[in-house]
């Protein structure tokens, strides 16, 4: 790697785009390391013709509030922190540890970089150096975070605290060590359930002195995956109850909607909130770019085609180089690990172009790299061998990446509060910082960069989980039987609805009871997965060679590593020779072909059974089981250079079924028609009503987002009727669906009014266009979406005097209020559904994703 100061390489030229003429604005003059953002920002407007920039955002510097060390924490730690260049904590810090240290349970939700790991530090390491018997757990959703945290505590060098990362990536020779001597132990929610309480009779000495629980980043802890780790962490607070011990649960968030009441559901326990972020933050300028129109082509065949822009990778590739030519270390966030595969590779190519070598320290980062990899990557970064990084959202969450200047966002990644986690990670050290959203070609995206008002000056969307989802809480009480016998004591901690499941499991074969308690029958424990992924890894082998290259998680290895397929590993090419499914092993060979893959999937639902309806004359309400098949089909291959399409290859995999639960309304073409929708208008009616009420769903039925998905279609062979359907995400449903169809009348009636409230003309993020929509968010008809659901609501209401189903659902004045939040949640993309974890995520279909 050639070892590049800012200075040697911040006046060099890079290559002029194709879209853009050589102008002087692309020789940057030298002025060492780091332009300010403004500065910056100015500069890469420059280099285009037509500013690309639709609107810039100034986030205002703030000045902190130091708060006296507590009088409990010990010299060495206050020493330890000083070495660190941690003189005083922060009010927020000070406060959420004083709780702590006091036996309250407590959340810290306050603004990325504000100092929440502190906060939880002050105490966790203050007690395990007054007590030298106490221990930590420490739980992180990623292994990046964990690894990092490690780093953090460890460099404190305290003595006898001993912390030990203990998760997938350790090798098994230091699990032993660690079980017995580590008395901060970082880990994950699945470590956790799938590895130290079925062995908790091996982890018994570490429990029973267990004083703290650290819940990091616990706003990530959403739909069914928050609702299994909301047990999991039942479960641990029972094991350590078994030894007579009571953690105090302290956990981070970034800002979030209502977080007092999100942990409380999360743990179990009553949490006080700390949520005034007293910490310094440098400014930030954050700009809207909407890249530019691709040139147009005056030949006469294509001439009368609608322009083009510029592809967002390419678009956020450039600006990466660009940063990075300026002398500004740059994170950019792609939204799948295909693409930031891409943006580093041009990224790199860009910059070798300017300085040969200098592409050496831009990287790709995201998961199925091995663990070697990804802890060289955090450190490269961390110590400025690489001034620009490619990366997916895991290094949303908080690890601490000091020095960044610059933070690149390509294509809106689905919520306020994601967008500003990725937009935090720049400016760490409280010094100015830049974040750009790049929009890609899309509506949704247009929308936004045209309509700064929905991203900022509005609240973040608060986190939705549900312990009591009967889907969830049976398995996860199997899983705690397994560990030890349920007694009644165990139902009143697992809360709402446990007593009716551990009948159900009675009934099922599954529980024996007896007069101690409900017993584990089977010698198998249970197979639950917390975050519900679709496959075991699949392993991508060099054949020549036989050298691991790193994974693909089993729900994406169709798209990813079908033969065929061009599999991009930090810069370097393969083709995929065999996909070997049965033995989880995809065969490739180094090559660099001037085309890339494009895998291309049909997706269909069919109509199992129903449980039941209610006809409403024209209209037909309906839930029932549903088959949603997906299957990877064909794949293209197009220019790298023009993204020209050179074939389509057709391919053999076998499709993948989800067993779900949906709730469906029909309604007769006649009754579109007398409504007056046209029937080359059913499609894109049907299409923005399903999207809406996706969106709407979570107000009644708490669920996430992620955890739902739907298919609308014209006429849909099984019904032979225009058909919206809703389905849960997960197999053999869970609950959403039916909470739907219970509620479909306040639930239908706050989509329709949400969709016709909305000042937008023709649709917008706020009622009918979806951050996830497989199908581009076309079709969509805003007008004739609300006639539908007119349509379905005048029908129902006449029938509600036959049907209770109807007529039960929300209140009145809960329903009022649903809508109100609704239209506040809907804004900005808050509360758009998708396909769940049984199948890759396409996300909302409709039918003209067939064809």
């Amino acid at each position: 790697m050639q070892a590049v100061t800012y200075d040697s390489f911040s006046s060099a030229r890079l290559p002029p785009r194709h879209d853009q003429k050589p102008s002087a604005a692309t020789v940057p003059a030298s002025s060492g390391p780091g332009r300010p953002p403004a500065e910056l920002l100015h500069r890469l407007r420059a280099r285009h013709s037509a500013d690309p920039v639709t609107h810039v955002e100034r986030v205002p510097a703030r000045v902190g509030e130091p708060a006296p060390w507590p009088t409990w924490a010990p010299e060495e730690l206050r020493a330890a922190f000083a070495r660190r260049g941690v003189t005083a904590p922060w009010r927020h810090q000070a406060e959420a540890a004083e709780l702590a240290y006091a036996g309250t349970h407590v959340v810290v939700a306050t603004g990325t970089a504000s100092g929440k790991s502190l906060a939880y530090q002050l105490p966790a390491l203050g007690t395990l150096l007054a007590d030298p018997r106490a221990t930590v757990l420490y739980l992180a959703p990623t292994k990046a975070l964990a690894a990092d945290q490690l780093r953090a505590v460890a460099g404190l060098e305290l003595e006898g605290v001993r912390p030990a990362c203990y998760d997938g990536d350790t090798p098994r020779a230091e699990r032993e060590w660690i079980r017995r001597h580590s008395r901060f132990v970082l880990t994950n929610p699945d470590m956790l359930h799938h590895g130290i309480l079925p062995g908790h009779a091996n982890w018994s000495g570490f429990l029973r002195r267990l004083a703290y629980v650290v819940v990091d980043e616990c706003h990530t802890y959403r739909g069914v995956f928050g609702s299994h780790v909301a047990h999991v962490l039942r479960r641990l607070r029972r094991q350590c109850a078994r030894f007579g011990n009571t953690p105090v649960f302290v956990l981070a968030s970034a800002t979030s909607g209502d977080p007092a009441t999100t942990a409380g559901r999360l743990t179990g326990l009553p949490v006080a909130a700390v949520t005034e972020d007293t910490s310094p933050r440098g400014g930030v300028t954050f700009a809207l770019w909407e890249p530019p129109l691709l040139p147009s082509d005056t030949s006469s065949d294509v001439a009368d085609l609608a322009p083009v822009r510029r592809s967002a990778l390419r678009e956020t590739a450039d600006l990466l180089a660009d940063s990075i030519v300026e002398g500004v270390r740059t994170l950019a966030f792609v939204r799948s690990r295909r693409g930031a595969e891409v943006v580093a590779a041009n990224a790199r190519r860009a910059l070798d172009e300017a300085v040969p070598g200098l592409g050496d320290r831009v990287a790709a980062y995201r998961a199925g790299y091995l663990r070697e990899e990804r802890r060289e990557l955090e450190r490269a970064l961390l110590h400025g061998d690489l001034l620009g990084l490619a990366s997916t959202n895991a290094l949303e969450l908080g690890v601490d990446l000091v020095g960044l200047d610059a933070v690149l966002i390509c294509g809106w990644p689905g919520t306020r509060a994601s967008l500003w986690q990725q937009a935090g990670r720049a400016g760490r050290s409280g010094d100015e910082a830049l974040a750009v959203l790049v929009a890609r070609d899309d509506p949704l995206d247009t929308y936004l960069v045209h309509h700064p008002e929905a991203l900022f000056g509005r609240p973040v969307e608060a986190t939705v989980l549900d312990p009591a989802n009967p889907y969830v809480l049976a398995p996860q009480l199997a899983c705690a039987a397994f560990e030890a016998p349920l007694t009644p004591a165990d139902l009143e901690l697992f809360g709402e609805g446990a007593k009716e499941a551990v009948e159900d499991l009675v009934a099922a074969g599954a529980l024996r009871q007896r007069p101690t308690g409900w017993y584990w029958r089977h010698r198998e424990r249970p197979e639950v997965d917390l975050r519900g992924e679709n496959g075991a890894p699949v392993c991508v082998v060099e054949e020549s060679t036989g050298r691991l290259l790193g994974t693909v998680d089993g729900g994406s290895s169709h798209f990813l590593l079908h033969s065929g397929a061009v599999y991009l590993h930090q810069g370097v090419s393969y083709v995929v020779d065999a996909l070997d499914l049965a033995d989880g092993c995809a065969l490739v060979h180094a090559e660099e072909p001037d085309w890339s893959t494009h895998a291309r999937d049909v997706t269909s639902l069919s109509v199992v059974s129903v449980r039941s309806y209610v006809d409403a004359g024209p209209v037909g309400l309906f839930l029932g089981e549903v088959d949603v098949t997906s299957q990877v089909v064909s794949y293209q291959r197009r220019r790298i250079a023009t993204g020209e399409v050179i074939d389509t290859r057709p391919l053999d995999l076998p499709a993948r079924e989800l067993r779900t639960v949906a709730v469906w309304f029909t309604l007769s073409p006649e009754s579109l028609a007398a409504a007056g929708i046209e029937a080359a208008d059913v499609p894109g009616a049907l299409h923005a009503a399903e999207h809406a009420a996706i969106g709407l769903l979570p107000l009644m039925a708490t669920c996430d987002r992620w955890d739902i998905g739907g298919l609308s279609t014209a006429v849909h062979p099984d019904t032979e009727a225009p058909t919206v359907f809703v389905y849960d995400g997960h197999p053999g449903g869970a609950g959403f669906a039916e909470r739907a169809y219970g509620t479909a009348a306040a639930w239908l009636r706050a989509t329709r009014d949400a969709i016709a409230e909305c000042g937008c003309e023709a649709g917008c993020p706020s009622c009918v266009q979806s951050p996830k929509c497989g199908n581009g968010n076309n079709p969509l008809s805003k007008p004739d979406a609300v006639k539908v659901l007119d349509v379905v609501l005048a029908n129902l209401a006449a029938a509600a005097g036959s049907s209770d189903e109807v007529a039960a659902g929300a209140s009145p004045a809960a329903a009022a209020e649903s809508c109100a939040e609704a239209v506040s949640e809907a804004a900005a993309g808050g509360s758009r559904g998708g396909v769940g974890v049984g199948l890759p995520r396409q996300d909302e279909r409709s039918a003209a994703d067939q064809r």
